[in-house]
Parts: C-alpha cells; sequence; structure tokens
C-alpha cells in the first residue's frame, strides 16, 4: 500500500477519532470477542485508506457511521465465511482415519482384490455400473439414482438386478 496523501490521511484521522469507539462497540456484541472487533475495526480504517479514490469516497460520505457499518458488515461476512470453511475443512480431516501401515502382503492383497472388482464391474455397460456404483458405494436411492442418469425408477429396479446377477456369475466362475 502506497503512503496516502497529507488530506487523505488528515480525512481518515478525523474519523477514526471521531468514530473508532462507536465502531469498536458496534462490531464487539456482532463478533463476541473484543480482540476479533479491534482487528476487524483496524481492517475497516485499512479499507478505508487504501480504497480506490479513497479521499473522492471519504468527501462523498454523508454518514460516516453507515459507511464505516458497511464495511466493517463486509469483513465480518469474509471472516465469518473463512472461519466456517475452515472448521469444515478440520472437521473433515479430523473424520479421516488415520494412516495405516500395511504389510506388502496385505497391499499386494488389496491391489489384487481392486484389479478383480475392476475386471468384473468391466463386464457391466456404462449406466449399469454406474448405477451399481451410486447404490453400493454411495448408498443412493433407486430414485435419486434414477434422477442422477435420467431414467426411471423401475430402470434402475432392472440396472442393479442386473449388476447382482453380473456379480454372482463373475464370483462363480472365479470359484472354479
Amino acid at each position: 500500500m502506497s503512503t496516502p496523501d497529507p488530506a487523505l490521511r488528515e480525512q481518515v484521522s478525523r474519523i477514526y477519532q471521531d468514530h473508532h469507539r462507536w465502531l469498536q462497540g458496534w462490531l464487539r456484541p456482532r463478533v463476541a470477542c473484543r480482540h476479533l472487533a479491534a482487528d476487524l475495526m483496524q481492517d475497516v480504517f485499512v479499507r478505508v485508506l487504501s480504497a480506490p479514490d479513497a479521499s473522492d469516497r471519504l468527501g462523498a460520505v454523508r454518514e460516516p457511521r453507515g459507511y464505516l457499518a458497511t464495511i466493517a458488515r463486509r469483513l465480518m461476512i469474509d471472516y465469518f465465511r473463512r472461519a466456517r470453511l475452515e472448521r469444515a475443512w478440520l472437521q473433515a480431516l479430523a473424520e479421516q482415519p488415520e494412516a495405516v501401515e500395511i504389510s506388502e502382503q496385505e497391499r499386494l492383497i488389496l491391489l489384487q482384490t481392486l484389479c478383480e472388482l475392476d475386471a468384473m464391474l468391466a463386464g457391466l455397460g456404462p449406466r449399469i455400473r454406474r448405477a451399481f456404483l451410486l447404490s453400493q458405494l454411495d448408498g443412493m436411492t433407486y430414485r435419486l439414482i434414477g434422477e442422477e442418469l435420467g431414467v426411471s425408477e423401475v430402470t434402475v429396479t432392472r440396472y442393479i438386478a442386473k449388476a447382482f446377477h453380473h456379480c454372482t456369475l463373475y464370483s462363480l466362475q472365479a470359484d472354479t
């Protein structure tokens, strides 16, 4: 941020002196933390100083409190949106299972199983395979699968029945 001209610094200084206590008092109950209120209040004045044509904007302001409150409200929304996103991310991380070391033998068994599943599912048509995976892996209802695929619920029922029939035949052939 470049150094503002002396006239702008004087305008902002006057608004700050006249309204910073009011703004902090306005923010405090909305964010429930005096430190956050102080940070947001400072961010408001940084925003005022760094705005394009800041001097002209301040000159056009008739209600400084309304102007400051609008900026503060937008900063609060941004802050709470980021905080909600951060909490969701941390929750998703906390719900992840811990990494488990598996032996080379277990890794080989898993890889073979995945290859067998892939081969089994490759024998299904793409729409049947998608319906089967949505049902078995995502736990979707037949109605939702039908909406997803653009087919009726009856068609989804037929797809799933064909998939189970195919899996059963594949399993029986693999056992022999």
